[in-house]
């Protein structure tokens, strides 16, 4: 197997905004997409006294991030989870409360510069598209099953493609002669149907459609929807969880988690916030932060990034951290 390019996104800016809730001894981290393991060995390596939980449901990631992270011995522990299962991670391991979680969503060094994994267009590979190749539906799955209906509407909402419909008769047309298994027959159904002015303009126009397969094969928003509360529940006074992004629907449900969080919910007139009812959170980041473009040059994957962070200042409503 090749070597993966790993470029770790905002790396210095991302390590600074979780070093202050990791600066005291037993400060825990729950890197929660370990992935090839770039930003949790920065972390080891600028905060001294933090150890780190390597969440990642890819266990070829995870096993190359363990055998990366090894030098740091103990303070270095990997799980094989999704990570949306955080609580049931920390209970396994006896841990009431971290001070801190990292996210950096979508897709990984490893699987877009592994052609066997099937998540890059450029090359043709078995459209499998699964972070955990394990387990599930794969995309191929997913081409040779859902309706049109339900093709055109994962199109549309995760791959924000205009040509949602086109696209989704014409798989089901062609599978109904052959289905489909590599991405190549895929990409050149693209090509066919996808008018040739559209297809200058935007990018690569397979893009949109891998992006929309991937994350339905992942349930990529639906864990999301479940992790990042799952993050903020588990967080001590002090704690930040921390963000990247690099799609609209992530980056909301990102926002909306934490401005709800960061916000009281006494009545509006009331001229005072009752002890016990202050906002848990306090947003760190103003709006989200971005790549600059000497980042972006170098690493053309931070281009999309939107990092945003929370850090708790009272405790959960009912909890004793």
């Amino acid at each position: 197997m090749p070597t993966p390019h790993h470029v770790p996104v905002l790396l210095d800016r991302v390590v600074a905004l979780l070093a202050p809730a990791l600066d005291h001894e037993d400060a825990v981290l729950v890197d929660a997409t370990l992935g090839l393991g770039g930003h949790a060995e920065a972390v080891l390596a600028r905060c001294e006294l933090a150890r780190i939980v390597g969440i990642d449901r890819d266990t070829t990631a995870l096993a190359m991030a363990s055998e990366r992270l090894a030098p740091f011995g103990g303070r270095f522990t990997g799980v094989h989870a999704v990570y949306d299962e955080i609580p049931d991670v920390l209970d396994d391991l006896g841990l009431p409360a971290v001070d801190a979680v990292l996210f950096d969503l979508g897709v990984s060094s490893l699987q877009l510069d592994v052609t066997e994994r099937g998540f890059a267009y450029r090359e043709d590979a078995p459209l499998d598209m699964r972070m955990d190749g394990t387990t599930g539906p794969t995309a191929a799955d997913v081409l040779n099953t859902y309706t049109a209906a339900d093709l055109s509407r994962i199109l549309r909402k995760y791959g924000e493609e205009r040509f949602a419909r086109v696209i989704a008769n014409a798989v089901v047309r062609s599978r109904e002669t052959t289905p489909f298994t590599t991405s190549a027959r895929l990409v050149e159904l693209l090509y066919d149907v996808i008018p040739a002015p559209a297809r200058r303009t935007g990018g690569h126009p397979a893009k949109r459609t891998f992006q929309a397969l991937r994350m339905e094969v992942n349930d990529e928003l639906a864990t999301l929807r479940r992790a990042i509360p799952a993050a903020i529940d588990v967080l001590a006074v002090g704690g930040r969880v921390v963000v990247e992004s690099y799609h609209s629907l992530e980056d909301r449900l990102v926002k909306q988690a934490f401005a709800a969080g960061a916000t009281s919910h006494v009545p509006p007139d009331m001229p005072f916030v009752p002890a016990g009812h202050e906002p848990e959170l306090r947003l760190v980041t103003r709006g989200a932060e971005r790549a600059d473009e000497t980042e972006t040059e170098h690493n053309p994957r931070a281009a999309s990034v939107r990092l945003r962070a929370v850090e708790r200042v009272h405790p959960r409503a009912g909890a004793n951290r």
